[in-house]
């Protein structure tokens, strides 16, 4: 049937993706295995779509279909829960780092500040000798 291709297809596409990521440095071992076996999953369902229904009733789900269902809702949540952390993360790396610029750069106005001062200071005093 074409959706076992096409879910073949995908699974394999998705594969060398994750491994070509791995070899980039842009995924880590443990994630590119994570991946590696849910897309070997995928590839697997779709070529022997009844073996859904051995699972679901040894979880005691009815149909095949609903335990795939159940676990792609479960996954997505745990995903969506995930990258709300990483981004709560990010969030406070930026909000540190923004209030570190801002005082290095108000340290550097008050340095350049203070140079100006005290060159300004000079330059008032060599105006002033010169002038008697």
């Amino acid at each position: 049937m074409i959706y076992q291709d096409i879910g073949v297809l995908i699974g394999i596409v998705a594969i060398i993706i994750a491994v070509l990521r791995l070899k980039n440095g842009k995924m880590s071992l443990g994630l590119a295995s994570l991946w590696i076996l849910i897309w070997l999953v995928v590839i697997w369902v779709s070529i022997f779509p009844d073996s859904t229904n051995i699972f679901a009733s040894l979880t005691g789900i009815g149909r095949g279909l609903d335990l795939v269902l159940i676990l792609g809702l479960i996954g997505g949540y745990y995903l969506i829960f995930k990258m709300y952390g990483m981004i709560e993360n990010m969030d406070k790396e930026i909000t540190l780092l923004v209030r570190e610029i801002a005082l290095q750069r108000g340290e550097l106005k008050e340095k350049a500040d203070n140079e100006y001062t005290v060159n300004s200071k000079s330059i008032d005093e060599k105006n002033k000798t010169k002038s008697k």
